[in-house]
């Protein structure tokens, strides 16, 4: 990669404006087919109930070896034709695990409501963090390392708060997940606008990661305080 150069405040990374929007465009085609193995995922997930029995210790465990297992593999294949086929797994295997609940928050009388609610504030979020990346001039880099402290903090309280089971501590983990994610589809939206990014597939797992981090936190709010029981 060529040697980073500072343009009016904005990194340019060597890379033409092309190139950048043509990462740019294929990392949102990619990130579009990604939701329809996700939502296939969570209605198997939610129709046969498989994840049901995935609760505490065991759920933790499945979910971060599926998780990091598939990001392993989406990282080592990113150059190859393999990449957007594992990709596409990574995200039926997240559809599974965000089955577990979105059928909780569909035992709500309003529960389909709450689901549609939490997908629209999530697109609404993406919506502003994207357009804000193509109006900000300022190199957003410098972002990065603060935001995955933030993540690793989040992650960490949430492995936590697994064991404990406060209700307390998961809206304050949803919260912040909330403003740190959408932060964070700021920064890798950016990242590929500046040529910081250019290979679309780490880039739609980025950016897909912000989302569904966005998403769960939104739906566990609304379920915890906005649920209405039979």
């Amino acid at each position: 990669m060529s040697e980073q150069v500072q343009s009016y405040g904005q990194a340019s990374y060597g890379l033409s404006a092309g190139e950048r929007n043509k990462v740019l465009r294929n990392t949102y085609w990619l990130l579009a087919l990604s939701l329809l193995p996700t939502v296939l995922g969570a209605w198997i997930g939610v129709a046969t109930g498989i994840t049901a029995s995935l609760t505490g210790f065991v759920g933790l465990i499945v979910f971060l070896a599926g998780a990091f297992g598939f990001i392993y593999a989406i990282e080592k294949t990113k150059n190859s034709a393999a990449g957007v086929p594992v990709l596409l797994g990574f995200t039926f295997f997240m559809g599974l695990m965000l089955s577990r609940l979105i059928a909780m928050v569909l035992g709500f009388k309003n529960g389909a409501d709450l689901v549609m609610t939490a997908f629209a504030g999530t697109a609404g979020v993406f919506f502003v963090m994207a357009s804000l990346a193509t109006v900000i001039k300022r190199d957003l880099s410098g972002m990065g390392k603060w935001l995955f402290v933030g993540a690793i903090v989040l992650m960490v309280g949430g492995i936590i708060n697994v064991f404990v089971g406060s209700s307390t501590g998961m809206i304050v983990i949803s919260m912040l997940a909330i403003g740190i994610f959408s932060a964070y589809m700021l920064y890798d939206i950016k990242q590929i606008i500046d040529g910081g990014e250019t290979n679309y597939i780490s880039a739609t797992l980025a950016l897909y990661l912000d989302i569904v981090n966005v998403f769960q936190s939104l739906l566990a709010l609304l379920g915890i305080f906005g649920g209405e029981r039979d």
